[in-house]
């Protein structure tokens, strides 16, 4: 192949990952008018559209979706071919990193990955994004983000995963107000904290529907930020892994955590990344750094 048929279809991965124009060039260093009439040849060679204008944004063709995965993982092949194994270095990174956590998983999550990046000496730009569950492929594919942690079960041969740790859910609540030892009516006139489900956490609504207690909901909210300090100040009652309540009563000493009285496990936390392929050296140093940080085990504050 060509160079600069390379450079036509390293073009068209970074117009897929990015969705504009004015962004693919301003990345690949060349001008606007150098990536539109690249993209004229890639639809003369493929003879399919790749990309619809809607809006802002440029829309992949289905034959653009089939065409990304084995392209971008081939151009990762070649670049990792092509460069020196041990070219890079932890220590002294300062590259930019995407990591998409849910506000339950920023909480929890984010301080052990960071005291861990401070040990290895690195110094990346760590951008964490707002995961919503039904966006974590599309963000891993495009390259928006470099990794995500969901509950969510994600079965894509698009995506590597690894178990991180298993969910276990429990009752927290203020110790001024505590619930009598695990019992089918331990709930019986409390009210309940609601927590959206957008990050992939749908056990707590699914029990309360379960076991008729969505009636007893009398606060819904869209992050866990203010959870804690809202129960440990009311009788509100909230539903949340064992893990983060543990945090959660670190942080607030009039916390106290109650069992279930059913059983309270779902799916596991899991780390997403792109295929092992499609991964930068970088990447793959990051994934081990965080799995290492948060995987299995208590949480521990201190790293």
């Amino acid at each position: 192949m060509a160079f600069a048929d390379l450079n036509q279809l390293r073009t068209f991965v970074v117009l897929y990952e990015l969705r504009s124009v004015t962004a693919a060039a301003e990345r690949l260093r060349v001008t606007q008018p150098t990536v539109s009439y690249t993209l004229r040849r890639l639809r003369e060679r493929f003879d399919d559209e790749l990309f619809r204008r809607e809006g802002h944004d440029m829309v992949p063709t289905g034959k653009a979706t089939a065409l990304f995965g084995p392209l971008h993982e081939a151009l990762a092949q070649i670049d990792e071919t092509v460069s020196d194994p041990d070219a890079f270095e932890p220590a002294g990174f300062s590259g930019e990193l995407a990591l998409g956590l849910t506000s339950i998983g920023e909480q929890t999550f984010l301080p052990p990955i960071m005291s861990a990046l401070e040990r290895e000496a690195s110094s990346p730009h760590l951008h964490v994004q707002r995961l919503d569950s039904d966006q974590v492929e599309d963000g891993l594919i495009r390259g928006t983000i470099d990794l995500a942690m969901t509950v969510s079960m994600l079965g894509s041969p698009r995506l590597w995963r690894s178990h991180v740790r298993a969910v276990e859910y429990v009752a927290l609540t203020s110790a001024r107000h505590p619930l009598p030892d695990p019992a089918a009516d331990m709930f019986a006139g409390r009210h309940f904290v609601r927590v959206s489900s957008r990050g992939g956490h749908v056990f707590p609504v699914e029990v309360l529907t379960e076991h008729g207690l969505m009636g007893q909901v009398a606060l819904t909210v869209e992050e866990y930020a203010t959870v804690p300090a809202v129960v440990q100040t009311t009788d509100l009652v909230v539903l949340v892994p064992r893990h983060v309540a543990e945090v959660f009563s670190g942080w607030f000493s009039g916390l106290r955590i109650t069992d279930l009285p059913w059983p309270g496990h779902s799916t596991p936390v899991s780390l997403y990344t792109r295929r092992e392929a499609s991964l930068s050296s970088a990447q793959k140093w990051f994934r081990q750094v965080v799995l290492d940080a948060v995987a299995d085990g208590p949480y521990r504050k201190n790293g």
